[in-house]
């Protein structure tokens, strides 16, 4: 059963965002903590301005089926890059350990595999953010390696694949 269906935010949205403030559109319908952080909604805003495609810069709200509420977001960080684009999600607190994040995570590999064009998924997790590492499990992604990214912070790399 499928617990969540995606919606791309509309722009409008990501310019609140953007400046860490609750759009208007989805205040009465959004779990705390549900929405992309400012910085998500700030990269969409840019890559979204250099005429990149929405489906692959822009984020998703996850919205519940059952009420229509936003418990999440997830969303491509950037474009495809040799056939390989990396993911991004997150999960409301109050929503969590619900099969949100692998109905979007799963959401998210169907996209990219319908698209044509992208044959890997990329996800990159805290080793210490144990759920989350169960959930790219779950969702057929094969462990790598642990990586620094630019901050400093660990990650252990997820890689997916899909389509032909």
């Amino acid at each position: 059963m499928t617990r969540i269906h995606l919606r791309l935010v509309p722009p409008e949205d990501l310019q609140q965002l953007a400046q860490s403030l609750m759009p208007p559109s989805v205040a009465e319908h959004t779990l705390p903590s549900a929405l992309p952080p400012d910085f998500v909604a700030r990269r969409a805003l840019q890559h979204l301005a250099d005429g990149k495609p929405p489906q692959w810069c822009s984020t998703y709200y996850m919205v519940r089926n059952s009420d229509g509420v936003i418990v999440g977001s997830c969303g491509f960080k950037d474009a495809p890059a040799g056939r390989r684009v990396e993911i991004g999600y997150g999960v409301a607190p109050e929503a969590r350990r619900q099969g949100v994040a692998t109905a979007a995570v799963r959401a998210l590999l169907a996209i990219g595999a319908a698209s044509g064009e992208v044959d890997q998924i990329l996800a990159q997790v805290n080793p210490d953010n144990i759920a989350s590492n169960g959930v790219v499990r779950h969702c057929g992604f094969t462990a790598l390696d642990i990586r620094c990214d630019d901050d400093g912070e660990q990650l252990m790399q997820w890689l997916a694949t899909v389509g032909g």
